[in-house]
């Protein structure tokens, strides 16, 4: 029988399997503290790859060829300083951890190179300390580009999303700008085929007269719709510090017919003068003030329009006694052409809040509306405050 077999220390296997490689910058002018500090690292879980510069140039070099893992810099070298390699970092746009690595730092020096942008400090006699060092300064260097990873990710969907949403407005803009000739022929034709037949098709035809011509009246009107729902996100220019009292002025002025013919009561507290684009919020008000006239009860509109500044921000509220919105609703009414009841009840495609909702958007704030069924509905909205004269500038509510 030979010689004892030699088995492989498992242990020993395992621990150089998982040796954590790191590669290392050395600002160090003496041979022997190199070593130790090399040493210190390998005794502690790390295949180590090393290079030392003594000078700013050699290190401006080095860390252009090859940038390494980890930066450890002793304070003064005489001809520069090791934190000076910070400034030399930067200014190459690089991240990579500085640890200082020095024989004597003062607690005043310590604090400076940490304010100056080094990662940590670790005394020569404490060497022990430096492998934890490098280990929480890569962990965070790992944590920063996960970071700067994320956001670019999400620059990149904002941008991606921007750009979809232009096109789609852009589409929109045009399909309907390009579909309104030719519906507008079939609508006329029609109109003009049922008055030239009138009473001399049978009942039959002329109810099919009639679905044909309501269809294409319907469709002229959501194509209208769809433009103006468009252009909200079309207008660029136009955002200046507009009174919203004189807003909701014209809004009324433009209600006066159903206003009158509704009995409706249209109350509205002092508004501020804020940065807005002033066409926008007169339609806001007009969408919101006509859809509390439009979906009353059997009582006339009452309508209180208010507003309160809180938090940095102006809210407005839009308070009626009409018939309310059932909870479950409340959030899919301000989608396009969505309706809660059919045209026989109510007229109308189901537009104005969209564009309610969009027009708040580009103005950076929000839209909701508080509601039950059969209790009436306060819409509320949100606009960025401007200043305090403007606020107090602003003019009498109507």
């Amino acid at each position: 029988m030979s010689g004892a077999t030699t088995m492989p220390d498992p242990m020993a296997e395992a621990s150089a399997e998982f040796k954590t490689r790191l590669q290392v910058l050395l600002v160090e002018d003496s041979a022997s503290d190199a070593e130790l500090v090399l040493r210190a690292l390998k005794k502690n879980g790390f295949e180590v790859s090393s290079a030392v510069a003594q000078t700013a140039e050699e290190f401006l070099a080095m860390v252009k060829k090859n940038p390494p893992d980890v930066v450890l810099a002793d304070y003064n070298l005489g001809q520069w300083r090791g934190l000076e390699a910070v400034d030399l970092l930067c200014r190459e746009g690089l991240d990579i951890p500085v640890i200082m690595v020095t024989g004597a730092l003062g607690d005043t020096l310590a604090v400076e190179c940490i304010r100056q942008g080094a990662t940590d400090y670790v005394l020569k006699d404490s060497l022990p300390r430096l492998p934890e060092a490098v280990r929480r300064a890569l962990r965070e260097k790992k944590e920063r580009d996960m970071r700067r990873q994320a956001e670019r990710n999400l620059s990149r969907k904002v941008n991606e999303l921007a750009r979809s949403n232009a096109e789609l407005e852009q589409f929109a803009y045009v399909a309907s700008h390009d579909l309104q000739e030719p519906l507008r022929m079939v609508a006329n034709y029609t109109q003009l085929f049922a008055e030239q037949y009138r009473g001399k098709l049978d009942e039959q035809a002329e109810k099919y007269i009639h679905y044909a011509v309501d269809g294409a009246t319907r469709m002229q009107a959501m194509i209208q719709d769809l433009l103006a729902f468009s252009r909200v996100g079309r207008a660029e220019s136009g955002f200046q510090e507009i009174d919203l009292n004189a807003a909701v002025k014209l809004a009324l002025e433009n209600l006066q017919p159903a206003i009158k013919e509704s009995g409706a009561v249209v109350k509205c507290d002092s508004l501020p003068m804020l940065k807005a684009h002033r066409i926008q919020m007169v339609q806001l008000f007009q969408n919101l003030i006509g859809n509390a006239i439009k979906f009353r009860g059997n009582q006339p509109p009452l309508i209180q329009i208010g507003a309160e500044q809180k938090n940095g921000e102006w809210i407005f509220s839009a308070k009626d006694n009409g018939i309310g919105i059932a909870v479950e609703y409340s959030e899919i009414i301000f989608a396009i052409f969505q309706r809660l009841h059919t045209r026989s009840e109510y007229p109308g495609n189901g537009i104005g809040l969209a564009i309610c909702k969009k027009i708040i958007e580009r103005h950076g704030g929000r839209i909701w509306v508080e509601s039950k069924e059969g209790q009436g509905s306060t819409f509320k909205f949100t606009l960025a405050a401007g200043t305090e004269e403007s606020a107090r500038t602003a003019g009498a509510g109507n």
